[in-house]
């Protein structure tokens, strides 16, 4: 067992729950209610507690390659409600925040596996990027993830929060991107309209 994992079982919850029993079982020693073979009862209390504890669940939230705009859709939503009595507030806000913005560009997506680069970024995001960061945070032991420093003093849930962050940014700039063309092609239509029924004869002559 390499250090990483170690500090993962140590964080765990079976152990959380084996060390307390086995703290209740030396409570017990010092309170004079044990005697006799009050170690082994101990190492016993803490063994029920690892082996009856269920272990922290694995999540798999990775979502299929080739979805169309409606599917990509409906798996953001499923995802939400996967996720939302598991992760904290605050990353549920910001994971909801990005499944707004890329549903409110979906309509005007024709093709979700496109090259264009902002329709790539939001499948990329919607499929890849966003689940990807979720579970590798829901794997985690939480009492590891919530408290233990794993990059420059942060704790894994600090930079998830980063993550999400720059998820969202990238997709609200997608959003004002994609708004601006659609403004951009009213703008360049209207134009012409113009051009075409000034050079046109009049519908009506007045008589």
């Amino acid at each position: 067992m390499n250090r990483q994992q170690l500090l993962l079982f140590l964080y765990s919850t079976p152990n959380i729950v084996g060390s307390a029993l086995g703290l209740l079982g030396l409570l017990l020693y010092f309170t004079g209610l044990i005697d006799s073979y009050w170690f082994f009862i101990v190492v016993g209390l803490y063994a029920i507690g690892v082996v009856a504890t269920p272990k922290n669940p694995i999540y798999d939230l990775h979502l299929r390659n080739q979805l169309s705009v409606e599917e990509v859709r409906a798996e953001l939503e499923n995802l939400v409600r996967t996720i939302q009595s598991k992760v904290p507030a605050e990353i549920l806000a910001k994971v909801v925040s990005i499944k707004e913005s890329i549903a409110s560009i979906l309509p005007n997506i024709v093709d979700v596996s496109s090259s264009d680069y902002n329709i790539y970024v939001i499948r990329q995001t919607a499929l890849e990027y966003l689940p990807e960061a979720l579970q590798n945070y829901l794997n985690l032991p939480p009492a590891y993830a919530n408290l233990h420093p794993v990059k420059n003093g942060k704790t894994a849930r600090q930079l998830l929060s980063d993550q999400l962050d720059l998820l969202d940014n990238q997709m609200k700039e997608i959003v004002v991107d994609f708004h601006k063309n659609d403004t951009q092609k009213l703008l360049v239509h209207g134009r012409f309209l113009e051009e075409k029924f000034r050079k046109s004869d009049p519908l009506f002559v007045a008589g």
